[in-house]
Parts: structure tokens; C-alpha cells; sequence
């Protein structure tokens, strides 16, 4: 059994900082190459701050544990508190951060596999 537990003070800049808009922090609590493994990242959004619209080749689960968040697909847009969970199938055009004015801190949980950083902006701009 291993503990894990999100510390910002543990937290860098992300390595592609051109796949986020705004203050991001990533704090790797788990990394894998391992198959069937699943890495954990808690990523602290702040004020407004989101990630640009990507597509994972994996299944990813959003845990909030602080602040008020949202995550978009194509089709619709929730807001999201701490406690809640979201699921997002593997290949699902998404975006995710903290709401307009508000943070959040989400621990990302998925297999590793490549993400596609480069899909349609759609209406990602207008938010």
C-alpha cells in the first residue's frame, strides 16, 4: 500500500506548459509506464486556469478535492466541486480547469498512453 497525498508546495510548472492557459501546478503522485498500471497527478488550477482541449487514448478519471472546477466536452459544460468525480471515456475531445474567478485542485487518475494536444479548438476560445 502506498499513501498519496497532493502537497502544492511539491508542485512544478508542467513540462508542456503550451497545453494550459493560466497558473497550472502538477504535483506526480504516481507515475507508470507499467501496463495496467494507472498514473495520479494532482493538478492545482488556478483562477480560471484550464487545460486546452485534448483527446486521451486512455479512459481518465477527474477526482476534485478542493475548489470548484469544470470540465467541457463537445456537447456540454459542468461545473464541478470538490468531491465530485468525473469520467472521461478514452477518446472524448475534452477541457478541463478551475472555473472563471474561482481554483481547484484535481487528482487525474488514468493508464498511461499518449494524449493528443493538437485536436479542433471548437469553441474552446469563447468560454
Amino acid at each position: 500500500m502506498v499513501l498519496l497525498k497532493p502537497d502544492k508546495t511539491q508542485a512544478a510548472p508542467p513540462e508542456r506548459a503550451q497545453d494550459f492557459e493560466g497558473t497550472v501546478l502538477m504535483h506526480p503522485l504516481r507515475r507508470t509506464e507499467q501496463p495496467g498500471a494507472v498514473e495520479v497527478v494532482a493538478v492545482f488550477f488556478e483562477n480560471g486556469a484550464r487545460t486546452r482541449p485534448h483527446v486521451h487514448s486512455t479512459d481518465q478519471v477527474l477526482v476534485f478535492v478542493e475548489g470548484e472546477g469544470v470540465v467541457a466536452t463537445e456537447g456540454e459544460r459542468r461545473v464541478v466541486q470538490a468531491g465530485e468525480v468525473v469520467w472521461i471515456p478514452a477518446g472524448l475531445w475534452h477541457w478541463h480547469g478551475a472555473n472563471k474567478g474561482r481554483s481547484c485542485c484535481h487528482l487525474s487518475v488514468k493508464p498511461p498512453g499518449p494524449t493528443d494536444w493538437n485536436p479542433p479548438v471548437r469553441d474552446w476560445e469563447d468560454w
